[in-house]
């Protein structure tokens, strides 16, 4: 945990510090001024710490406000730096073409004080967009066919949340919307692949009472993410038990002789020496092979010793990265950081992109989702066509 906190605040600090010098490129300010752009960044920079602190002291409303204005600064510094980081790499090629071909290309590029301007209106407009964008919620929808699944009831649907981020921000308007669409969806069964609430959780009054009217006829299940150790993980299981959730903590069950789930915690739990060791090969062994088996893992990471033992892993985690271009790192840590993902042995993967926002209540090029996943009964399967898109 605290070798994370030191690499975020490093790599936070450092983006603070390059804007620093970029508004002081394009402005050529004096002490005074470069003193309050100082400050306010400073500022910015340790909000997140600020606002943890406010709520615990119960001071909620302040801690709110100032989690939404520090979160926002958050994506827009992001999105400043990406676009001034592409106009720096331009100007960077220019000049290596220019050495190469030695001839003088300088007037083609933005001189420091527009260039600034373009990066900062690029941000502040993908960052209105992406407010809305993280509000919409889509509905993604993948059909598997197998003889695991029972004849006799033909289809089971599987609705799956994930990184909902309950807290501060995510709060009752957009839960709302969350959970009109999963009721919309009749699911059968609704699994929570972690995340299900925020870093930061000390009020969260009459959230839980929202999920108990969604009741599936096969159940609710949820495993543990990172940040329901963040939270306290003795508070954070409570209000997902209080949401008619069953958390499955390296434990395993068949459904009504239907289904078999299997859920691991997240691995944020050794930090805290709090994981539960019961390995997921172990639970996987205890299920009856005949029957479909779903694994709940929240981060999209795949522990080959495991592939064959499970049907279908649901994850999330990644986000899609939440804010472009920061899935391209998420695509290089992670197998896939969205959609479904075909393994040996006839398994399969699917991460689901996240139905909430952590930290900035942004999403760009990454709308927030609930997935679908029917489980249709098929006799003689062709492997190559044995998932495919909802219709």
């Amino acid at each position: 945990m605290y070798l994370f906190l030191s690499v975020f605040f490093l790599l936070y600090g450092g983006m603070h510090v390059y804007f620093f010098l970029k508004a002081r490129a394009a402005f050529g300010f004096g002490w005074v001024a470069a003193s309050f752009c100082a400050l306010f960044l400073l500022a910015m920079i340790f909000a997140p710490l600020v606002v943890h602190a406010l709520e615990r002291l119960g001071a909620d409303l302040f801690a709110r406000w100032l989690s939404l204005l520090g979160y926002t600064w958050m994506g827009l510094l992001f999105l400043f730096c990406a676009s001034s980081l592409a106009l720096d790499g331009y100007r960077f090629f220019l000049y290596g073409a220019g050495v190469v071909f030695r001839r003088d290309f300088s007037a083609l590029t933005l001189p420091f004080c527009p260039a600034f301007f373009a990066s900062l209106l690029l941000s502040l407009a993908i960052g209105i967009y992406g407010y809305f964008e993280a509000l919409s919620i889509h509905t993604e929808k993948i059909v598997i066919q197998t003889p695991k699944i029972s004849k006799a009831i033909g289809r089971l649907r599987i609705v799956q949340i994930s990184d909902i981020h309950l807290g501060l921000i995510v709060r009752e308007k957009r839960l709302q919307k969350i959970l009109t669409a999963v009721k919309a969806a009749k699911p059968d069964i609704v699994v929570s692949t972690g995340d299900l609430v925020d870093g930061q959780m000390d009020d969260l009054s009459g959230l839980a009472e929202s999920f108990q009217d969604m009741t599936p006829p096969y159940g609710k299940y949820a495993v543990t993410g990172n940040h329901e150790f963040y939270a306290g993980l003795d508070q954070a299981l409570d209000f997902t038990r209080e949401a008619g959730f069953r958390i499955l903590r390296g434990e395993s069950l068949t459904v009504a002789g239907l289904v078999n789930i299997a859920g691991v915690d997240d691995m944020a739990g050794k930090t805290f020496g709090l994981y539960n060791e019961i390995s997921a090969k172990e639970a996987l062994a205890r299920l009856p092979r005949e029957k479909f088996t779903v694994l709940l893992k929240h981060r999209p990471l795949i522990d080959q010793n495991l592939v064959g033992l499970f049907d279908l892993q649901l994850s999330g985690h990644a986000h899609k990265g939440q804010i472009f271009p920061f899935s391209l790192i998420t695509r290089i840590y992670y197998p896939t950081d969205q959609g479904l993902l075909r393994l040996n042995k006839n398994s399969y993967l699917y991460v689901n992109r996240g139905s909430g926002t952590w930290g900035p209540p942004i999403r760009f090029l990454s709308p927030p989702e609930i997935t679908i996943i029917d489980l249709v009964y098929k006799r003689n399967i062709d492997l190559e066509k044995e998932v495919g898109p909802g219709k």
